[in-house]
């Protein structure tokens, strides 16, 4: 006989409910990114990219922070609140390209290239943020990158792609890390051509970690709030979005008389280009972690404060541009 699944462990009770009586009773505030699934990004109290949920929650009164996104999210929020107590409904949630990143190889990484700057994604951990000079989103890239000299060499990592794209747009020469996003990385360029034909004139919106044979059909390039913005401004009625698909639920909520269509992955019939570590946080885990209040994330403090010290040299060059998506067109 199976065991009973952790969905059935809590038949009866009203998840809904009980997470808004959680949510009361331990001063929380739920952050939902925009790849989360719809349900949970309904019942959250701010829906964004990272950067920009771990800036507002730090705003709040709230004692506790339930972050429904990955770890290096959830992390980021403990460097900028670490007298809150950070839960992550599943600790499993993790990104491919802070995977892709070890902290020690990094470290031997910069050791062997003295004479450059590491800017880094943000999607990384904590330590790596710690180990680089200024960190970076998909928003800020361009106004961080354009603000250091050209004689200044660069390591860019963990995302090739975010990187190249960056280099390609500024003609910069860096050594790239060679990570890759595994939901971007998965757009098949010949099935989003047989898109394109079936809607011929529909524009392309793509985040920028992907690939290139990808962002070189995109009419817009930019970070997931950026995307969303596009949607909202452009002047057709149907747009196909390049990215983790459940940002479309926010689309359609912005823009209920618009079309979105969502690139496909690989063959067309896969649904590969759902982001499977953000599919892992549940109501049925955030429940659990409001209730429990575990997992939570925990840093060392020498790791937050070197972290903290990348994170607010962004926020120092590029203030202005976090959350608004700025990468413009390709």
């Amino acid at each position: 006989m199976n065991a009973p699944t952790l969905r059935e462990n809590l038949q009866g009770l009203d998840l809904l409910e009980e997470i808004k009586r959680l949510k009361k009773e331990r001063n929380a505030v739920i952050l939902a990114h925009y790849y989360q699934k719809p349900e949970i990004q309904d019942l959250a109290d701010f829906v964004g990219d990272s950067l920009e949920l771990s800036k507002r929650a730090a705003e709040t009164d709230a004692d506790v922070i339930a972050f429904c996104g990955v770890k290096f999210m959830a992390e980021t929020a403990k460097i900028l609140s670490p007298q809150k107590t950070v839960i992550l409904p599943d600790m499993a949630a993790g990104c491919s390209l802070e995977d892709a990143c070890p902290p020690g190889k990094f470290k031997a990484f910069r050791a062997a290239h003295p004479d450059h700057i590491a800017l880094t994604y943000i999607n990384c951990s904590a330590e790596v943020k710690a180990l680089s000079d200024i960190i970076v989103t998909s928003s800020s890239a361009e106004t961080i990158l354009s603000q250091i000299p050209p004689e200044q060499k660069i390591i860019f990592g963990p995302d090739r792609h975010l990187g190249g794209y960056l280099a390609r747009k500024f003609n910069r020469e860096m050594l790239l890390w060679p990570g890759v996003c595994i939901v971007h990385e998965a757009f098949s360029e010949t099935e989003l051509l047989k898109l394109k034909a079936q809607y011929p004139g529909v524009p392309v919106a793509a985040h920028p970690e992907c690939p290139p044979h990808i962002i070189d059909h995109a009419d817009y390039v930019g970070s997931t709030s950026g995307i969303l913005q596009y949607a909202q401004t452009m002047d057709g009625d149907t747009l196909i979005v390049a990215t983790e698909p459940h940002i479309i639920h926010q689309m359609e909520k912005a823009e209920p008389s618009k079309a979105f269509i969502g690139a496909p992955g690989a063959d067309g019939n896969c649904a590969c280009n759902i982001c499977p570590y953000m599919a892992l946080n549940t109501m049925e885990k955030l429940y659990l972690a409001l209730r429990d209040l575990t997992p939570q994330i925990e840093l060392d403090e020498t790791v937050r404060l070197g972290a903290k010290k990348s994170l607010d040299r962004m926020l120092e060059m590029a203030s202005g541009t976090v959350g608004k998506g700025d990468l413009g067109r390709a």
